[in-house]
């Protein structure tokens, strides 16, 4: 059975061109590195602090001194190169990023997004996420489609504090692929087997539903 993760991951990694460069955040945005096609040139930056990150290692084959913003092992690739923090965030906070793809607890249909503030958990704070969303031209949400509760992640309005405010562009999850746009969450894609009845019963916010509606591949 196809993972969420794999789903998720395998759609995002063709949302990119050659010569882009994308941060992938931590947690389920780093499937995408193990998916990205051959024919197109794509850099990934890691926030930590390196660009040129590679598939997840085969086991066996981790490096204890190369893992990824979130301490999981991962490759880098020929041509890849370290660099401290300030070259880090320079390259985020200067636009130099065709996209992030970042994890989300909550976004809604104006486009906020709601990713650091875990309910009843101490946390560090925010991180550099409000750095990515500020600084990539493209913001992409890969998550599951609802909680572990059941209850909905895309939301009317999120209800947790805000990462930022208007910046997604596109929600990627396991039963879809979405834009949003200023007239609010259009459903391109349906994952194989699901139909617009069963994503818009998953979904508080109202989804804007052509008459075609392409297969998510």
């Amino acid at each position: 059975m196809v993972s969420p993760k794999e789903i998720i991951g395998k759609r995002i990694a063709k949302l990119f061109k050659d010569g882009d460069l994308v941060n992938l955040g931590i947690g389920m945005p780093t499937a995408v590195a193990n998916y990205l096609p051959n024919d197109v040139k794509i850099t990934l930056q890691s926030e930590n602090g390196f660009v040129g990150l590679g598939p997840t290692p085969l086991e066996g084959q981790e490096d204890k001194d190369v893992v990824n913003a979130g301490g999981q092992p991962v490759t880098i690739l020929p041509g890849g190169a370290c660099f401290d923090s300030a070259m880090s965030f320079a390259i985020i906070r200067g636009g130099h990023l065709a996209a992030t793809v970042l994890g989300a607890l909550q976004v809604d249909e104006q486009g906020n997004l709601a990713n650091w503030m875990i309910p009843g958990k101490m946390v560090p704070g925010m991180g550099g996420a409000m750095d990515l969303v500020a600084g990539a031209r493209k913001v992409i949400i890969a998550m599951e489609h609802a909680a572990k509760d059941g209850s909905p992640k895309i939301l009317k309005q999120c209800t947790l504090p805000l990462t930022a405010s208007r910046e997604v562009d596109f929600i990627v999850t396991e039963l879809g692929f979405m834009e949003v746009t200023t007239e609010g969450i259009v459903l391109k894609e349906l994952a194989p087997g699901v139909t617009a009845e069963d994503i818009q019963a998953k979904t508080e916010a109202k989804l804007i539903i052509p008459q075609t509606i392409a297969v998510m591949g």
